[in-house]
Formats: structure tokens, sequence, C-alpha cells
């Protein structure tokens, strides 16, 4: 019966007396018992406490590598630090969170003093994908955000009395692969400094703890939680830049096209004169508006005279050759008297231009007989004087066609046509 007392009094309530443990020998077993499994636990933090997942964020560095020490640098996976040879490594301060939730962004804070010539990041902060610092990175279990969704490193400048601060703001998303909480190592990573001389200086950041823990460690019952809203994504449409590049320079070329055709069809045209008239239905014409105008009514004989005398002397000037209204009389006869085959009506020509003269150098006076006299004359002298091919009315040749299709209107009669050639 007392085993069995001893078993009650080690599951005893609260109340029990502290006392019944140190009298029994199986609740030291226990106890003994309890401590040698808790013991390993303790030891862990203790030494992180010296480097491990406890230590803290300002803890030294570990020693760099031996050949890294002789270059005056110290060499990571995820960063080689390189300061040329007479150049002084610039001061940073750094600052890391020391906690943190798995997926969500820990920014880890650098100050830069340099000079004003230098510039902090020339290139930006970039870590190729497949790079030893990619690798070395990831497999701390850190991620880098896609600049290009809006979380990228953001860069600060202030200008100062002696050169320039820089601040960095440079995200880092832990994932762990273990659920629960987490200690993870974030290992150096490089800040590049660009001096005025084009050399360029990599420091490296200390490695910094934090201690992750799940978003939802802390629900009883924990609820999926719906997608974040939307965010617009730019995408290059290759179809459509393609397609609104050749619209625009088909549009171009249309306006050219349209510029240079209507250009071209408000040139200047030549237009084709019409052929002149033949020199005989000309002076016929000429003659047929002067018998019928009113000159000889109102009196006007000297100038119908001497419109009569113009109007043939310029068609014997165009018929063989020459400027019947700037020829006086006698160049004009000795010109009629060298044409070949001869002119027929050379003698009344002459008795033509001496009245013609008479009228014009002595002042006679015209009467209206005279006039008519002149015009039937001047009628007579160029039907004799036209070609025999183009006598209307022979039938030695066809007529040739007016000027503008029309038929000259037919002459009037005269008595000088009974005359022979």
């Amino acid at each position: 019966m007392r085993p069995r007392r001893s078993a009650v009094a080690v599951h005893s309530p609260r109340g029990a007396s502290p006392l019944a443990w140190a009298t029994r020998p199986l609740a030291w077993a226990a106890l003994a018992a309890a401590l040698a499994c808790a013991s390993p636990a303790r030891s862990q933090p203790d030494a992180g406490a010296a480097g491990g997942p406890a230590a803290r964020d300002d803890d030294a560095p570990p020693a760099p590598a031996p050949a890294a020490a002789e270059r005056g640098g110290s060499v990571w996976a995820s960063c080689a630090e390189h300061v040329p040879p007479g150049a002084t490594r610039p001061q940073i301060e750094e600052t890391f969170p020391k906690n943190g939730f798995s997926g969500y962004a820990a920014h880890l804070e650098v100050t830069v003093a340099h000079g004003k010539g230098e510039t902090v990041l020339p290139e930006g902060f970039k870590v190729q994908s497949d790079s030893d610092a990619a690798r070395a990175i990831e497999k701390a279990g850190f991620v880098l955000p896609e600049a290009d969704a809006g979380a990228g490193p953001t860069s600060t400048t202030t200008a100062t009395d002696t050169g320039a601060t820089t601040k960095l703001v440079i995200p880092f998303v832990p994932l762990p692969k273990e659920p629960g909480r987490s200690a993870l190592l974030l290992p150096p990573v490089p800040i590049a400094v660009s001096r005025a001389s084009g050399e360029v200086v990599t420091v490296c950041t200390r490695p910094h703890e934090i201690v992750i823990e799940d978003p939802i460690a802390n629900e009883r019952d924990p609820k999926v939680k719906p997608n974040p809203p939307a965010r617009p994504q730019r995408e290059e449409w290759v179809l459509a830049k393609q397609l609104t590049v050749g619209i625009l320079i088909g549009a171009a070329l249309g306006l050219l096209v349209a510029w240079l055709v209507r250009r071209w069809m408000r040139r200047p045209r030549v237009v084709a004169a019409p052929p002149p008239k033949l020199p005989w239905i000309a002076a016929l014409e000429e003659l047929e508006a002067l018998r019928r105008s009113d000159l000889l009514s109102e009196g006007r004989t000297g100038e119908y005279f001497d419109r009569v005398s113009d109007c043939v002397r310029k068609y014997l000037g165009a018929r063989y050759g020459f400027d019947g209204l700037e020829t006086t009389s006698d160049e004009m006869r000795a010109l009629l008297a060298r044409v070949r085959p001869p002119v027929p009506v050379l003698p009344q020509i002459t008795r033509f231009l001496a009245d013609c003269d008479l009228v014009k150098f002595a002042r006679l006076q015209p009467t209206e007989a005279d006039c008519l006299t002149a015009l039937d004359d001047g009628e007579s002298i160029v039907h004799r004087t036209t070609p025999p091919a183009s006598r209307p009315g022979d039938g030695t040749g066809a007529a040739s066609p007016p000027a503008a299709g029309k038929q000259p209107p037919p002459a009037r009669p005269s008595r000088a046509r009974e005359e022979a050639p």
C-alpha cells in the first residue's frame, strides 16, 4: 500500500508540500531525468551568445581569411571587398532589425560617408541570379525582391561640409526552409562607391542575425487570407508597338505622297497655242470685218484706207516671208520681184502700194469710193496669191482646214477677180 501512496504523492495536486519530493527516491530520479534532457536545449542558446543565432548586431565580424587580410579586405561568398591602393575605405554605418516575419521584407539601412565627387551604387544594387553572391544570399534564406515591382533599394544623398552622406535602404525577404521560429544570418552584401578618378571601391557590410517568426504563429485558428489587390503590370506589347510604328511611317509616307501629287497637279502646265491661221484666211477675215465696220458711215475714210493698207502689207509679209508692216513700198517691190515662181499679180500690188503711199504721204483725203476700191483690190490680191492647193473651190487640191475648225467666210466678189492673173 505504501508504493501506491508514494505514486499519489508524485502526482499530487498543487497544494501538496514540496518536502514530499525530497523524501521519495522516485521523485529524485524523475527530476534528474528531466534536467538531463533539458541541459542540451539550454546549451544551444548559450553557445549562440558567442556567435550563434542570439548574437547581437554590433558584435565583431569573423576574422578575415589570411589571403584577404594581405589584400586589405575580407572575402565572403556573397561579397569580396576591394579597396584600390592609395584609396581610403569609406566609413559605413548599418542597422538591421533583430526580429522579423517570414515573407515580410527586412530592410538593411546603410549610411555611407564619402567625398563630394564620389557616387554610391553608380549602377544600382545589382546581384546576378546565377552569381556566387546570389547563391550565398539565397542559401542563407533571403531573397531580393524585384526592383521593377516597386520594392527595390532606395538611395538618398545629403551634402555635408566635408563631403556627402548617402543612406541606402536595401530590402531582404527572409524565407526560412523550416516552419516556426528560425534564426537566420544575413551574409555581407557589397556596397560599391565610384570615385572621381573612375576607380570603384567595394566595401562589405557586416553579417547580421535576425530571428524570424511565422506570421500566423500566435493565431489559434489561422484563416486563409485573400490575395492582395491587383497591381498594374507593364508588359511590352510587341505587335501593338510594331503596328503603331508602321501606321506612323505609313501616315508620313501618305502625307508625303499626297503633297507630291498635289504639287504635281498644281504645276504650271504648258498650254499648246492654237495653230496660227493661214495668212490668206486671216487677211480675208480682217478685210471682211473691215467691210462690215461703221467707219465709212462715220466718215472716217482715212482710217479705213490705212487699215486696208496695213492688212494687205501684213498678209504679203506673212505669205512671202518678211515683215510687211516694217518694210517700205520700194523694199517690198524688190523683195516680191525676187520670189520664184514669180508673183502673178506683182503689177497690181505695185499700183496698190503706190495708191497707199499717195494717201499716206500726200495727205490726200480718200473718198468712200476710193476706200471701197482699195478694199476690193486688197481682196483680189489675197485671192490671187493664195496657193493653188488652198484655194477654196478649185479642184486642183484639197483645201487646208482653217484654224479652230471654222470655215472662212465667203469672200465678196469684186471686179478685180475678173482680171487675168
